[in-house]
């Protein structure tokens, strides 16, 4: 098991890799570029941004957020000229060393929030969920909300370019039956799968955040049933998991020690993003502080799962509270993540110690 951070490069992140690489038991970053959906990851680029890393000494193993474009989610005859084009920043992706790509298949909308920054009673704060809020947005006043939040940085999913066509993309759904959706996830994993295997990177898919139905949306990375389907569609060891207890764990529904150690059991969990989450009521939730006690997950069940799993992939504490005065891209602070990836750790090791794997 390695121990990461996420990090922005291109200043646009309040965290230095040097602070990370002082973060005791990180090993590396899961980092991206910004670049256009649908183009192809320049190899130059990707080098600079490796030596960056490797320059602070940690490791860039993961890469997130290659983007899907919309027609390949479409399955619009402009998929082709996409996937030949994921395809090469695949192989510019092996070029330098990432051996594990976490994507997403999600319609239009990437994430939801209905608030970046609500108040908690220690007077931290935290991204929440309220539905009956978000239900009334449309994508573009949502934008408006969570951007004006943001503290200045970027926010994956949402980007300017993306705003003026998502009510547009939703209309186009309205048309699209899961059985469809499926379908053109299937064209997608028999293209690149192959190429995956052939580079040993490993696809990670996210889960949709949230796991429910929204403005639409065909959504199918949402519980254990599905994700059985999802994997069905090719039966490749590459095509596996970002296990995301946050988002899956938003809905009480969804055991999530069991889910791990099913999948985990399975080789086809990758990577993890472990967090807490806090439930009001079935549909509404705030994210929290990684202690079990801070939320409504058994974190040290969840740990234990990914052990006995056999579990060796790749994690990162997920959204820390913002905390301590400091301001940072939301969810993305040092100081919470830090006090995450400790608490990990430490969970890691006591649970490694108690089956006498140490």
């Amino acid at each position: 098991m390695k121990m990461i951070l996420r990090w922005f490069p291109d200043g646009d992140d309040s965290v230095t890799l040097q602070q990370i690489r002082q973060t005791p038991g990180i090993s590396g970053v899961a980092t991206c570029l910004k670049i256009p959906v649908g183009e192809v990851w320049p190899l130059e680029r990707l080098q600079a941004l490796r030596n960056e890393v490797n320059d602070a000494q940690l490791e860039m193993e993961v890469i997130e957020s290659v983007n899907i474009h919309e027609d390949i989610k479409k399955g619009l005859d402009a998929r082709d000229r996409y996937i030949e084009n994921y395809i090469a920043t695949l192989r510019n992706l092996h070029a330098v060393g990432v051996k594990c790509l976490c994507y997403n298949f999600m319609p239009v909308i990437d994430w939801a929030r209905s608030d970046l920054a609500f108040p908690l009673e220690d007077g931290s704060t935290v991204m929440a969920y309220r539905h009956d809020e978000v239900v009334k947005l449309n994508p573009s006043t949502m934008a408006d909300a969570m951007l004006g939040k943001s503290g200045g940085y970027s926010l994956p999913g949402w980007e300017p370019e993306r705003l003026g066509q998502m009510a547009a993309d939703i209309e186009f759904y309205q048309d699209v039956s899961v059985e469809k959706y499926w379908k053109n996830m299937k064209y997608f994993l028999d293209a690149i799968v192959p190429i995956a295997e052939e580079l040993d990177i490993q696809m990670a898919i996210h889960p949709d955040d949230p796991p429910w139905p929204l403005y639409g949306l065909p959504k199918v990375i949402t519980n254990a049933e599905n994700i059985h389907e999802f994997l069905a569609l090719n039966n490749s060891r590459y095509n596996g998991l970002t296990f995301c207890t946050g988002s899956l764990g938003s809905s009480v529904d969804n055991d999530i020690p069991a889910m791990l150690r099913e999948f985990g059991k399975e080789g086809r969990i990758h990577f993890a993003h472990l967090r807490n989450v806090r439930h009001l009521s079935p549909k509404d939730f705030d994210e929290a502080a990684h202690l079990s006690s801070c939320g409504d997950l058994d974190m040290f069940e969840v740990v234990m799962a990914l052990c006995e799993s056999g579990f060796n992939g790749y994690i990162r504490p997920d959204h820390g509270r913002m905390i301590w005065g400091e301001k940072a891209r939301p969810g993305y602070g040092l100081y919470d993540r830090a006090l995450g990836a400790s608490y990990l750790l430490g969970l890691w090791e006591a649970i490694d110690i108690l089956s006498g794997r140490l």
